[in-house]
């Protein structure tokens, strides 16, 4: 059974610091891009980090640039945005996403929350 399983989420005062992890499980990740994406009620969702498969290829939205780094570790089957200096605009639900070809996948999303 292919799935993406979020955690790492949380309540997190501005100017804080939380880590995702997003483990697959059912398929391997070595041949996907994997990407993290955002979504606050009644808005789109938003692109906010991706890395090719090999980690060759990194891009940010403008609005985390420079706070939020993504990471990958395919051994672990496990992908990664460290997210620093965190603001309440960062408030939403960041979901997990692999893909290849037609082959996508999605996370069931875990929130982040900053407040103070």
């Amino acid at each position: 059974q292919v799935q993406l399983v979020e955690s790492g989420g949380g309540l997190v005062q501005p100017g804080g610091s939380l880590r995702l992890s997003c483990a697959a499980s059912g398929f391997t990740i070595a041949t996907y891009a994997m990407k993290w994406y955002r979504q606050v009620l009644e808005k789109e969702r938003e692109l906010v980090a991706e890395i090719s498969s090999a980690g060759s290829f990194i891009n940010y939205a403008n609005s985390v640039n420079g706070r939020f780094t993504i990471s990958r570790d395919n051994l672990k089957n496990t992908v990664y945005l460290q997210m620093n200096s965190l603001r309440p605009e960062d408030t939403a639900v960041y979901y997990c996403n692999a893909r290849m070809l037609t082959f996508v996948y999605w996370g069931q999303g875990t929130q982040v929350t900053v407040s103070s």
